[in-house]
């Protein structure tokens, strides 16, 4: 076995573990509006224990719904009636020998009054959240040991359901984390003052556990080892905290970071390397004798393996690596790590649960959609399917066909697999991206799909191969604007830099357009120190990006001196530089440069359309062949198309 620690047996307290993989909390919205479990959210973790993982620990679970709902479609456990589902997920669960613990949770100042009806979000302390700003209501003392009878109830009613174990959520600035830090506890009664009341709380909660569910049932605590902020705790704070706990009587610790006004360190960002914060949980570990739960951006099985040689942790937290790929944990074990469908870090799945929908996830359209994509019409039967463009909306409808039982042959024009990933990928920092480029070519290349690389597909060429439908998925062109200048010497697009067919001479760069590829292509030429201005006629860069993301790039790259314009409009070009117009004012104003690039999106290139419809099949556009998009787009348009096909 190439992982050996990783996947050798595991213990939490007298829980027998199969494995060190553990999928750790995340919230999934998937739901009943009221709490209870549905086939939605068990075929979403059934996924993922099915796919290997030792120990799945549940989406945030609310324990009481006045104040602490924190998204539309939560679990719940504060009423005898979510046990009969719970139930019947656990059942699933243990179906392949994982095992599942219940995360109980509040999200205090964390919060917005619309989740909750429009009530005042509540909190330890009248402390306002600067992510969140909307001032708490401190809780009363009575309300404060209110509270603490709900957890107890809500690891009761786990118990009786056959969940596992449960986790206390006392990380990422949440209710139990607030009570716990100086930063956001100002009270003066029992509950808070001293190190001692601040975890009063806690004790208070782990005791009544202990109590109702004996003294075996296996309980978590998800703390942040540093909220890397001003005033908040830090790792000499969490070690004792743990050291406390760990007398309390709890089984395993489970470290994280950071709280929303630091919320980069929580959810990385694609730029953060693996294993960044392995020093909070290697320094917690020393000092407590239970097993160690950590988070550490992992990506690849051989990453996780070192932490676990190296005393890091006990069981490593693999979170948006199972939303990608749900069996990332067999592929693993299975030596088949080449074909894992890669995190790429853009936090989109953040993104759809911060918008009140479901989990989604960039790179794997089937995450939050189990059910719709669970059952495969195999009804194929050998059939021809044409599939032009090898890009991510090319290789996934391949992929899907392939599994629905048609022959797929894709049509490259170029001489490898990859489409525009394998200009997406060059840019700093975007090692994810490859791996899942990577990833997405060996699974192609494993599953026996024909593939005609350097072949630019045409109707006779297609014709001969007597399809019974086509896949358009051949991506866009670039968008050349017809301004003043554009064809001048000094003016290149963004696909050229990428793809090294021109280079961008000496001195200094304007980078028109702000979005995705305009950003990374300003940073590339930053991180070669090049002096670069970004042009963006919308008042803001990186529209649609994950708000994190966008500051951890901002931040970034204006410490390299990277200049960002906005709400300016390029007016003409020039061997100087540019001349712009404010989009507010309409004053005009030039800038400076000896070169300029193009980013300003693709057009969809379905040139190709007419041809193939004159074959007298199905004709299928995917991907920006369809509309210009992300690769979230892309994959979800492939996916469901060849699902639809021909049924």
């Amino acid at each position: 076995m190439a992982f050996e620690k990783l996947f050798e047996e595991g213990k939490i307290g007298k829980l027998a573990i199969k494995n060190r993989v553990v999928m750790p909390a995340m919230g999934v919205g998937l739901a009943e509006p009221d709490g209870h479990t549905n086939e939605h959210i068990i075929r979403y973790y059934e996924e993922r224990a099915k796919g290997g993982v030792g120990l799945i620990i549940t989406e945030v679970t609310r324990v009481e719904p006045m104040y602490g709902t924190a998204c539309p479609c939560q679990l719940g456990a504060y009423k005898l009636s979510h046990i009969t589902g719970l139930e019947r997920l656990a059942d699933r669960v243990h179906r392949y020998g994982s095992k599942i613990f219940l995360q109980l949770h509040h999200p205090g100042r964390e919060n917005h009054s619309i989740q909750i009806e429009g009530r005042q979000i509540v909190a330890p302390s009248e402390v306002m959240c600067k992510v969140c700003q909307e001032m708490p209501r401190a809780l009363s003392t009575e309300e404060v040991e209110d509270l603490v009878k709900a957890f107890i109830r809500g690891a009761v009613i786990a118990k009786t359901a056959g969940i596992d174990g449960v986790e206390l959520h006392g990380a990422h600035g949440y209710l139990l984390n607030e009570f716990m830090s100086p930063y956001t506890n100002k009270r003066e009664d029992k509950y808070g003052g001293s190190f001692d009341k601040r975890l009063t709380i806690m004790e208070e909660i782990i005791a009544g556990i202990r109590q109702q569910c004996g003294p075996d049932y296996p309980i978590s605590v998800r703390i942040s080892a540093d909220e890397f902020v001003e005033g908040g705790l830090k790792l000499e704070d969490t070690i004792e905290i743990a050291k406390r706990l760990e007398k309390c009587g709890i089984n395993v610790i489970n470290v994280s970071s950071g709280i929303y006004e630091s919320s980069t360190t929580i959810v990385e960002p694609a730029s953060f390397a693996q294993g960044w914060k392995k020093h909070l949980a290697t320094a917690i570990r020393k000092e407590v004798s239970i097993p160690v739960i950590a988070v550490n951006n992992i990506k690849e099985p051989s990453v996780a393996e070192a932490l676990l040689e190296e005393g890091v942790c006990d069981f490593i937290g693999i979170a948006r690596g199972n939303l990608a790929d749900p069996a990332w944990a067999k592929k693993a074990e299975c030596g088949k790590e080449a074909e894992i469908n890669r995190c790429i870090g853009c936090l989109n799945c953040f993104g759809a649960i911060g918008a009140n929908g479901h989990i989604k996830c960039t790179v794997n359209p089937r995450c939050g959609r189990e059910v719709e994509f669970g059952t495969v019409n195999k009804n194929g039967e050998g059939r021809t399917v044409a599939v032009i463009g090898a890009g991510p909306a090319g290789m996934e409808a391949a992929l899907t066909l392939k599994d629905r039982g048609f022959k797929p042959v894709i049509f490259e024009k170029e001489n490898i697999l990859g489409g525009q990933l394998n200009l997406a990928d060059k840019p700093v920092l975007k090692d994810k991206l490859g791996a899942y480029k990577n990833g997405l070519i060996a699974r192609v290349e494993n599953s026996g799909i024909e593939v005609k690389l350097g072949t630019k597909a045409d109707k006779e060429n297609v014709k001969a191969i007597n399809p019974v439908g086509v896949f358009l998925t051949t991506g866009g062109n670039p968008i050349v604007p017809k301004i003043p200048g554009v064809e001048g010497s000094n003016v290149i697009t963004a696909e050229q830099f990428l793809s090294g067919a021109k280079k961008v001479g000496e001195g200094s760069v304007v980078v028109i357009g702000g979005g995705n590829t305009g950003m990374e292509v300003a940073e590339t030429l930053c991180y070669e120190g090049r002096e670069v201005t970004v042009v963006e006629m919308m008042d803001q860069i990186g529209r649609g990006l994950y708000p994190s993301v966008l500051v951890d790039y901002i931040t970034r790259v204006t410490q390299k001196g990277e200049k960002i314009l906005t709400g300016q409009k390029v007016l003409s070009i020039d061997e100087k530089g540019v001349t712009v117009e404010n989009t507010k004012d309409q004053s005009q104003s030039r800038i400076d440069a000896d070169n300029v690039i193009l980013a300003l999106g693709v057009s969809s290139e379905y040139s190709l359309k007419d041809a193939m419809k004159e074959l007298g099949v199905p004709v299928l556009l995917a991907g920006d062949a369809s509309h210009p998009g992300r690769i979230m787009e892309a994959t979800m348009d492939a996916v469901n198309l060849a699902y639809g096909f021909l049924e």
